[in-house]
């Protein structure tokens, strides 16, 4: 049963359900050892082998890097699914959280391109689960009338920004000081750490963690089987007859996105099971599901071309000693710590006077070029490279396009779907985003350091025109949206 009220002599994590401190340590440890990761993973793919590194060319690099992060929120899909139909949220939650050590683990001890392959497919399918499922585990710790709820939410987000902060951090030094299998030893103990603590208090979870919401008939068992058999058969054969080349896997990881998301508007919008506000509905998300992914394939480039940034042109020199690339990783957690309260604050005091969710996105997404453009100034910075006050400004005005667009994406994706298909929405958000991030590792093909005027003013000024053309929508999105803001 869902908590309501604390008992005056009960224990709890800061006046929240004690339990919560189990799901706040488990998100904080997965996002340390996910985030610690990337920031040393480029790197580690193309640094030469006497830099410690696999010797990959750069464009490869960010293909690689671009179709794992894509692949992490695609496979949402497939947490959410288990977790409805076959086993629980609390099982998939915890099965992720092991296959997601287990990635670390490949990373650190297994080397090369074998260990690379190993360690980000386990990374990126148990992140899907844990991020499908950790959310809403949080939220069965209380019920719609607790006023405990949004404190309790604010507590669990902080500890995915304070583990993404932490991260890069750490996981940068050791790979600077002692090498990159450190930096993944690091990550890998990290989540063992997080998932000790979280299996030592995983059986005081509210008793709804362990339901499955709609059983899959075991009659069809068999037929799901065989279709996960049938898929894994095809990866491997394209795979070896070369097709699965890491050079395309951004883009392949692209088109699977945009093919599964036109699925989902085409099955949607043709059910019989939709009245027709309800369709309104979903044709208003088109549009925004574009602005969404025209956002993220920007947005994500933190792990692509500002990684390659962080390494080839920014001068990284503090007070006489090297700051590790990665480091730059950490930046956007903080902005996020500070500036979310800032936002949610601003967005409370005007209440039915803050902007409309189209326009938010519409200004999200222009903000997001402006961060490109502001690369500009910094071009051709000479012998020393680009100054770290200019880069960490950029990446402030990267946040307030994120908390602009971001927060508001899942929110709207539930507001805006029909009774008969609310999980296939909060989908196509997540599609939006493995889109996005696909994207970004194939654009990031095409940035040169010695020539990215072209490229960040190029970027820059299609994102502010894809804004542009959601603001010149905005009226009639709204009224598709049928009441919804």
């Amino acid at each position: 049963m869902a908590a309501t009220d604390a008992p005056a002599r009960e224990r709890t994590f800061f006046g929240q359900p004690r339990v919560l401190a189990n799901l706040f340590g488990v998100e904080l440890w997965e996002r340390f050892s996910f985030y610690g990761m990337q920031g040393i993973l480029l790197i580690y793919l193309y640094y030469g082998a006497a830099r410690g590194g696999l010797g990959i060319d750069e464009a490869t690099a960010t293909s690689i890097v671009g179709a794992y992060g894509g692949l992490v929120y695609l496979s949402t899909i497939g947490g959410a699914w288990l977790a409805d139909r076959i086993v629980g949220s609390e099982r998939v939650l915890f099965g992720s959280a092991v296959l997601v050590m287990i990635g670390h683990v490949c990373l650190a001890l297994v080397p090369g391109l074998t260990g690379v392959g190993l360690g980000l497919v386990s990374i990126a399918l148990g992140s899907g689960g844990v991020k499908a499922n950790a959310t809403s585990l949080v939220g069965s710790l209380y019920d719609e009338r607790d006023p405990r709820r949004d404190a309790g939410f604010s507590l669990f987000y902080l500890g995915v920004n304070v583990g993404a902060f932490a991260g890069p951090l750490l996981t940068g030094l050791l790979q600077q000081q002692l090498g990159f299998h450190y930096g993944f030893a690091l990550a890998a103990l990290g989540m063992a750490f997080g998932l000790t603590q979280y299996a030592r208090g995983r059986k005081r979870l509210p008793a709804e963690a362990n339901e499955v919401p709609h059983p899959l008939p075991r009659t069809r068992l068999p037929l799901v089987a065989g279709f996960v058999a049938a898929a894994v058969a095809l990866v491997a054969a394209l795979a070896v007859s070369g097709v699965l080349a890491p050079s395309r896997l951004a883009g392949v990881v692209g088109l699977l996105s945009a093919a599964a998301a036109v699925a989902y508007f085409a099955v949607i919008l043709a059910s019989r099971a939709i009245d027709r506000v309800e369709r309104d509905r979903v044709l208003a998300f088109i549009p925004l599901f574009v602005a969404s992914a025209g956002f993220w394939s920007l947005y994500q480039q933190q792990f692509t071309v500002l990684t390659v940034y962080a390494d080839k042109r920014l001068n990284r020199d503090l007070f006489g000693w090297q700051m590790p690339v990665s480091w730059v990783q950490s930046i956007n957690p903080v902005f996020i710590i500070v500036l979310s309260g800032v936002f949610a604050a601003l967005w409370t005091r005007l209440g039915d006077r803050q902007p409309s969710t189209p326009v938010k996105f519409a200004a999200g997404t222009v903000i997001m070029g402006v961060a490109f453009l502001l690369f500009l100034p910094m071009a051709g910075t000479g012998p020393h490279g680009a100054p770290l006050p200019g880069l960490v400004g950029v990446i402030f005005v990267l946040t307030i396009a994120e908390l602009l667009l971001s927060p508001v994406g899942l929110s709207l994706s539930t507001k805006l779907a029909p009774a008969a298909f609310h999980t296939q929405m909060v989908a196509l958000f997540f599609l939006s985003v493995a889109l996005g991030t696909a994207a970004a590792g194939a654009l990031a093909a095409h940035y040169d350091p010695a020539h990215e005027v072209p490229y960040f003013a190029v970027l820059g000024l299609a994102a502010i025109v894809l804004g542009a053309v959601i603001a010149a929508l905005t009226p009639l999105i709204r009224r598709l949206m049928r009441g919804v803001r």
